[in-house]
C-alpha cells in the first residue's frame, strides 16, 4: 500500500544546526536528518564556498499517519524553545508521495535531436531511427550531461562537423559519456575517457555498454597531465567542464593533440571566454573560434602541424 509522508524543514543559524538535528533525529523517520547548506557561486558552478550568515535547512521525514499532527506539534514546541537562544525559523510542513525520487525527473527528459543528425534517446523513450541519425541512447544518472545543456549541444554539433573516421579521441570530464558515445558512433578509431568522478566514470560505462559501442574504449577516474601517457596521442581532444578547469589544464589539454589536431571545449560561460581564449593561445592552440548558445561558450581551435 502507498504510504504518505510529511515533510518538515526549518531554516536555522549555524550555531542551532546541531540541536535542531537532534531534535528531528527524535521525530523523524529512523533518524533521518538531511542538512542543506547555504552556498554560494559563480553562473558556470565554480568557486563552490558555504555562504556565511545564510540559514541552514534542516530536513526530516514522519509517515502521513493519525500521529502525525501530534508529532508536528511536539517538534514545535521543542524548536520553539530552541528558538529562545538561537535564530530558528518557523517549521514548515509538506505533503511528499511515496516514490523513486531517484527516478522521479525521467517523465521530463524526452527524446531529442541536436544538430543536424545527433539524437539522444533516454531507455524508457521509443525511437525511429531516421536515415543518417546518430542515435546515443541515454541513462545520464547522477551524472553531468543529458545532451540538453547548451554547453553539451555545442560539442555535439561541433562532433558532427570535426569528427572523422579513424580519428584517436580524448574526452576529459566525461560525465554520463555523451560526447564519447558520439564520437564512437561517427567513427572513432580509439577512445579514452576520464572523469575525476567515479560517479561519472559509472555512468559513462553504463551508457557506453547499452549503446553496443565496438569502439576500442578506455574509461576510468582521472584526468588529462602533462605526461608521455598523453602527449602527442590524440586526433580530437573534447573537454567539457568549467572555465577555470579548462584554463588550468590547457597546457595538457593542448599538449594532447597530435600535430594537426584539435580540441574543443566548452562549459564556458560568456563572462569567462575570453580568460579561456587567453589560456589556450598561450599554450600553442591556433585557428581559435568561438561558438556561443544562450550564455554558453564553446572554444575549439587546433594543434599547428609540426
Amino acid at each position: 500500500m502507498t504510504t504518505g509522508w510529511i515533510e518538515l524543514a526549518v531554516q536555522a543559524d549555524n550555531e542551532a544546526v546541531e540541536a535542531v538535528s537532534e531534535i528531528f533525529s527524535r521525530y523523524g523517520y529512523q533518524g533521518g536528518v538531511a542538512i542543506e547548506e547555504p552556498f554560494d557561486q559563480e553562473p558556470d558552478g565554480d568557486n563552490l564556498s558555504v555562504a556565511a550568515g545564510r540559514p541552514f535547512i534542516v530536513r526530516t521525514y514522519i509517515p502521513d499517519n493519525p500521529a502525525a499532527r501530534e508529532t508536528v506539534e511536539a517538534v514545535e514546541r521543542a524548536l520553539w524553545h530552541l528558538g529562545q537562544m538561537r535564530y530558528v525559523g518557523p517549521l514548515a510542513t509538506a505533503p511528499r508521495a511515496e516514490e523513486d525520487w531517484a527516478n522521479a525527473w525521467k517523465e521530463h527528459f524526452h527524446v531529442h535531436r541536436v544538430g543536424a543528425r545527433t539524437v539522444i534517446r533516454p531507455p524508457w523513450r521509443e525511437y525511429t531511427r531516421q536515415p543518417g541519425d546518430v542515435v546515443i541512447d541515454l541513462d545520464p544518472g547522477m551524472a553531468f550531461g543529458t545532451g540538453l545543456h547548451p554547453s553539451t549541444q555545442l560539442c555535439l554539433v561541433a562532433l558532427e562537423e570535426r569528427m572523422r573516421p579513424g580519428m584517436r579521441v580524448l574526452d576529459v570530464g566525461c560525465g554520463s559519456g555523451i560526447l564519447t558515445i558520439a564520437a564512437a558512433k561517427q567513427g572513432a578509431a580509439s577512445i579514452a575517457a576520464l572523469d575525476v568522478e567515479p560517479v561519472a566514470v559509472r555512468a559513462t560505462r553504463e551508457n557506453v555498454a547499452r549503446n553496443g559501442l565496438g569502439t576500442p574504449l578506455r574509461v576510468a577516474v582521472g584526468t588529462v597531465e602533462a605526461t608521455p601517457e598523453f602527449a602527442g596521442r590524440y586526433d580530437l581532444v573534447v573537454a567539457n567542464i568549467i572555465a577555470r578547469i579548462i584554463r588550468d589544464l590547457a597546457g595538457p589539454l593542448v599538449g594532447a593533440l597530435a600535430p594537426g589536431g584539435r580540441l574543443i571545449t566548452s562549459g564556458i560561460i560568456v563572462d569567462r571566454a575570453d580568460e579561456v581564449h587567453a589560456a589556450l593561445a598561450r599554450a600553442s592552440l591556433v585557428a581559435i573560434e568561438h561558438h556561443r548558445m544562450e550564455d554558453w561558450v564553446m572554444i575549439e581551435g587546433m594543434r599547428s602541424a609540426e
